[in-house]
């Protein structure tokens, strides 16, 4: 049996971004936070580095904002940098306010009136990372959580898995205003209808999309699929960030490296023992994330080796194990003692730079709808996301989004009942390996073909290969009753054709697109905007 929901506000993913909105909105505001597994399987949890953010009294607004500009490729738009930049020092404070446990600074620097650690990483000009050790991520997260835990209007709902929006259009009604979502509930294995007068999307990233990954298994791009399908534009999803240290190791899943090993200090080597990033970058290992991954892809393809290696092991054990503790133990774990052995790494896909076409409120192309987070495209990364400004943007722009809704809630909105999800030509399937077939299929040739490195040619096999999958996969979402794997099946294809679409629409090579068949930069820079069939903004 299917239930009806009601509430003021959906935010579809439990992260830094949705937690952020969440907590920002009035107590008065009945909001429901959905996770697709457990909380805290989103890629908040697992970021390691930390938050990027004008804290320091030698640094400012001016150079953090052309260190984005930099390593964006001239892709950013600067008024989106610039909001971000010039709120990150109140968006930290709040953080902190929040109970956030940041590593306060030891040292004792008296040049500075800052309390807390601040670490710099690739592409930074000056120390503007503060970080909870090197498990950030997890710090902000369990600290968002426990905060949306003691609000009693802010309902936490996990194992739900949102399937499509429902709109107006949808509904063959006047209008385009997002009106909720169909949700299935893993438990029970029903559909439920959730009706909102808000909805947010808060759900990730799509590394997944990719046989290798940094991310957690929920990155499956589906608030961008599901945005598409409502008739939203989507922008720049050809710039995929590859983070380059990803742990090597059979039973490792998904485990990072955090760049800010690097900004400390270590270096990357051959199996020789050999150094190789000063003959790519001046600045070796601290050139952003994309030189350095191509780099190690390169040196990978021309010596035919499964992957390179990371080295701190000249600095002392004490530093890093007190810098570093995560990463000392997780490494430990699997016999590799990083104060005396390199660390085996490969690229992994990490972040996805474009998503959901919104503004600085995060407002999408559908009334009532809104993307924040990964899942967005504010126009801050350009053709590849600086370190740490990730974070960043989830907090400056949940709390720009809740105050946006805030504003909007005061005028009427129509509030029609909304039907039920139609499961009536639908059967139990019996060939969920059609599913993980297809899975492995699109994750492996979307590595092969467009990876690090593209090609025209390896594009177009991408294209062909990706449509035949869409049309199986049609079929049976047609004919079977809906669970996870097919719903985040679904989402990765299109989201995959959508990838694809944008690389092929670039004859260029700019940030983390990068193509063997235009090798050169164009003179002007611009993005990649795709428009739905339905788009009607």
């Amino acid at each position: 049996m299917s239930h009806y929901h009601r509430y003021d506000v959906l935010v579809i993913g439990s992260g830094a971004a949705g937690l952020t909105l969440a907590l920002n909105l009035p107590e008065h505001f009945r909001i429901a936070v959905l996770s697709k597994g457990d909380l805290a399987n989103g890629s908040t949890y697992w970021a390691q580095g930390g938050v990027a953010a004008v804290l320091d009294e030698s640094d400012t607004v001016d150079a953090h904002v052309e260190d984005t500009l930099d390593a964006g490729g001239g892709l950013c738009r600067e008024d989106a940098v610039r909001f971000t930049v010039e709120h990150s020092r109140e968006s930290i404070e709040w953080l902190i306010r929040q109970g956030v446990p940041f590593t306060r600074d030891t040292q004792g620097d008296e040049a500075s009136s800052f309390e807390f650690h601040l670490t710099r990483e690739g592409g930074h000009s000056h120390r503007r990372i503060i970080h909870a050790a090197d498990a950030t991520g997890a710090a902000i997260f369990n600290t968002l959580l426990e905060c949306a835990k003691a609000r009693a209007n802010i309902e936490l709902q996990q194992q739900r898995v949102a399937i499509d929006l429902i709109t107006e259009s949808k509904l063959g009604m006047p209008g385009k205003r997002c009106l909720g979502a169909y949700v299935l509930d893993r438990q029970r294995g029903e559909v439920d209808t959730y009706q909102a007068r808000f909805v947010v999307l808060a759900s990730g990233g799509a590394a997944k999309v990719y046989l290798y990954t940094s991310n957690s298994d929920g990155a499956c791009g589906d608030g961008i699929a599901m945005a598409w399908r409502a008739g939203c534009r989507v922008g720049n999803l050809e710039f995929n960030q590859f983070h380059p240290t990803c742990l090597y190791h059979p039973q490792a899943k998904n485990f990072l490296i955090t760049e800010a090993l690097r900004g400390e200090g270590a270096q990357l080597k051959l199996p020789s023992g050999e150094r190789f990033m000063p003959q790519f970058d001046p600045r070796a290992e601290l050139a952003p994330r994309d030189i350095v991954a191509r780099a190690i892809d390169h040196e990978m393809k021309r010596l035919g080796i499964d992957c390179v290696y990371l080295d701190i092991s000249h600095k002392p054990a004490d530093f890093i194990t007190s810098h570093f503790p995560t990463v000392y133990e997780r490494c430990l774990g699997y016999g590799i003692d990083i104060t005396r052995q390199a660390i085996p790494v490969v690229p992994a896909a990490h972040y996805t730079c474009g998503g959901v076409v919104v503004d600085q409120h995060g407002h999408t192309d559908v009334p009532g709808l809104y993307a924040i987070g990964e899942t967005s495209f504010t126009g801050l990364h350009g053709a590849n996301r600086l370190a740490s400004n990730s974070l960043l943007e989830c907090v400056v722009y949940g709390r720009s989004a809740a105050q946006d809704i805030v504003r909007q809630a005061d005028i009427p909105q129509p509030s029609p009942v909304l039907p039920d999800w139609d499961a009536t030509q639908v059967t139990d399937s019996d060939e969920d390996v059609i599913i993980a077939h297809n899975w492995d299929e699109l994750r492996r040739f979307m590595w092969d073909y467009v990876g690090i490195v593209r090609t025209d040619k390896r594009l177009a096999r991408a294209q062909h290969r990706v449509r035949l999958l869409q049309s199986e996969i049609d079929e049976f979402y047609s004919n079977y009753k809906v669970s996870r794997d097919l719903i985040e099946l679904r989402n990765l294809a299109l989201v995959a054709e959508l990838i694809i679409r944008s690389a092929m629409q670039r004859k260029e090579s700019r940030g983390l697109h990068y193509t063997l068949d235009y090798p050169d930069s164009l003179p002007t820079a611009q993005d990649t905007i795709l428009q739905p069939p339905i788009y009607g903004g």
